[in-house]
């Protein structure tokens, strides 16, 4: 006997569910007409700094049956990442919580992988591919397609019982699933995430961010000498940056993760001022081998440290 849409749907939360997956949501496979002039004027603008891929594959962006053909359905998944755990040193640099443990991409698309697989054994799926923060895929854009949250001010998806610190994923698949709405903004005239940025890397109007302004965005994505507008500007940090999260009212429902893969090493939460400024590439690979903060690399670290230090 086949399933209903309805049925398939709901195997589909139940499964995603068993894996650890915090939210689930669904929408069409389509062309997304409004994020599609977004993203142009955002590029057009060069907002998008030297992240040069972003130009890359326009149409599969902003369509994912471009991405994936003969696909009708996008399940758009959230995974929790945060943590109450803190740098001991509070001195000493900061990195945001995401890159405390290992490798999302990795955890992560693990998990992708067996739901995959198990949708294709009980629902009828042939055709699906996933994605974590990889490939041409507007994210934020699909989430909140899929009824995950709005897109705030500070152009984070948000979420109004989780907040804002998880990951996003999706799967997209050829089988007709029941579609998400989008949810309601809930930003109102909230504006502590424009007013908190160090760099006024977010619009004064909110909802556009400008990324060659961004702490993140100098910390792991800019190549070469970090701009002078971010000097005095960092507030400690090394890699990455949460502050606009931080100050979100909306975190305050935030609650720990409960993924084994995504705790820190005691060492890392340890280091003192002063190990952070003496590390050796050593003593990098020790304790970033196999996590996010492996993507700036020794020598990009070192030149953010150092950059600190001549504030």
């Amino acid at each position: 006997m086949s399933l209903t849409i309805t049925e398939k749907t709901d195997f589909v939360c139940r499964e995603a569910t068993k894996l650890g997956f915090t939210g689930v949501g669904f929408t069409m496979a389509r062309f997304m007409p409004k994020e599609a002039n977004r993203l142009s004027d955002w590029l057009e603008d060069g907002h998008h700094g030297e992240m040069a891929y972003m130009e890359n594959h326009f149409e599969k962006r902003t369509d994912p049956s471009q991405l994936v053909p003969g696909s009708k359905t996008v399940i758009s998944l959230s995974f929790n990442y945060y943590t109450d755990v803190k740098q001991s040193d509070p001195e000493a640099p900061i990195i945001s919580k995401y890159a405390y443990g290992r490798d999302y991409h990795k955890v992560i698309k693990k998990k992708l992988g067996i739901l995959l697989e198990t949708l294709k054994q009980n629902i009828g799926v042939n055709i699906g591919r996933f994605f974590v923060d990889s490939g041409p895929v507007l994210e934020r854009a699909i989430a909140y397609r899929s009824g995950l949250g709005w897109i705030g001010k500070n152009t984070m998806l948000i979420h109004p019982k989780r907040g804002s610190y998880f990951f996003l994923a999706e799967l997209i698949i050829d089988v007709e699933l029941k579609y998400n709405t989008a949810m309601d903004d809930h930003c109102g005239r909230c504006r502590k995430c424009i007013d908190a940025c160090p760099t006024q890397a977010i619009d004064f109007h909110g909802y556009k961010l400008e990324a060659e302004k961004c702490i993140s965005y100098a910390t792991i994505e800019k190549k070469g000498d970090i701009p002078g507008l971010f000097k005095g500007n960092m507030e400690n940090r090394v890699f990455g940056c949460d502050i606009c999260m931080q100050v979100c009212p909306w975190n305050k429902f935030s609650v720990p993760h409960s993924e084994p893969d995504f705790e820190p090493k005691n060492e890392m939460i340890d280091l003192t001022a002063k190990e952070w400024s003496d590390m050796t590439e050593t003593k990098y690979e020790e304790l970033f081998n196999g996590t996010p903060v492996r993507r700036a690399k020794y020598s990009g670290l070192k030149r953010n440290i150092l950059f600190l230090n001549k504030d």
